[in-house]
């Protein structure tokens, strides 16, 4: 083996903390070679937000932009740089020496350092009719989506800190909120629980679920069909989107027992760095940040990493 063999640094991913980590690399002439993923666990090159229609929260698009067309632009802007991009997902990696093995099928690579930015997937409740209507008033994120929504009737799924939290945001925005619980009670924190119960835009459905959302034929969603789970009784629940709050899963099952990972499966960074438990391994994004979950975070998060790799290997003598 020699040392031409072995990448400076390889990123895994290809969501805005991937490509902004590919850019930053490339422009330090780290020569970045990134594994854009393919189609693991769901997500495919670009991230989550190639599932999104508009994105208007993005700084320097005032007029909107498609999920699609800024993944192909950070794309675009990683490749004109200078990064090496292959098409695959990453099956194996070996971080327990040095150079870092990470596979993709059969083929080896190694590299000195490596970026983590696989992400993390929301979970959904697994309804046809909530597939079928994705980004067509369903969504898992209010503060992408609720501005969409303002001054109309909304609903939110869920029972934990992050469910009232989307509740509580979208009451700012919004004509009115349901939220709709499996259980008689919130597994969320007494404050948080507290502070949507006081708040009267806040409508809260206790032991129910949704049994379809409606609208497939319009393509739109018009409203939820929520089933009462002590009585049976059902009743339609008219609505313009429906917010599903019951968490990620992030994208780390490439790294447990190789990393150290936080008891929700987030891997572990040092506060203030993308520094994992293994010197030389960087993870940015949201497969380390179940807090914010912002493309704008994860691209800064991605910054972070490229610089810190840059930093660490001239700390090992340079590249």
């Amino acid at each position: 083996m020699s040392d031409s063999d072995v990448r400076n640094i390889i990123i895994i991913g290809s969501g805005p903390a991937g490509l902004t980590a590919c850019i930053y690399a490339a422009r330090a002439n780290l020569k970045p070679l990134c594994l854009e993923g393919f189609n693991a666990g769901g997500l495919i090159p670009g991230g989550q937000l190639m599932f999104t229609s508009d994105v208007e929260n993005y700084p320097g698009f005032p007029e909107k932009v498609t999920g699609q067309e800024l993944m192909t632009r950070f794309r675009e802007q990683a490749v004109h740089q200078g990064t090496d991009i292959i098409t695959a997902d990453v099956t194996k990696v070996d971080l327990s020496a040095y150079p870092f093995k990470v596979w993709e099928d059969d083929k080896l690579h190694l590299a000195k350092t490596v970026v983590i930015a696989t992400g993390a997937r929301a979970n959904y409740l697994g309804l046809p009719s909530e597939d079928a209507l994705k980004n067509k008033g369903v969504s898992a994120c209010a503060v992408c989506d609720g501005a969409l929504f303002r001054n109309k009737d909304v609903a939110v799924v869920g029972g934990g800190d992050t469910a009232m939290e989307e509740a509580a945001y979208l009451s700012g925005l919004c004509s009115s909120v349901t939220l709709i619980h499996r259980r008689d009670e919130f597994r969320a924190s007494k404050a948080m629980v507290a502070r949507v119960v006081a708040n009267k835009k806040i409508n809260i459905l206790y032991s129910s679920a949704v049994d379809e959302v409606l609208g497939v034929e319009e393509d739109s969603v018009t409203g939820l069909r929520v089933k009462d789970l002590k009585s049976g009784e059902k009743r339609d629940l008219p609505v313009a989107a429906m917010f599903v709050a019951i968490g990620h899963t992030p994208m780390t099952e490439l790294f447990v027992g190789q990393l150290d990972v936080h008891p929700n499966g987030y891997i572990k960074t040092e506060p203030g760095s993308t520094r994992t438990s293994v010197p030389g391994v960087f993870a940015a994004g949201d497969v380390q940040d179940w807090t914010y979950r912002q493309a704008v975070t994860a691209a800064g998060s991605g910054c972070m990493a490229a610089l810190d790799a840059e930093r660490w290997l001239a700390a090992q003598g340079g590249h």
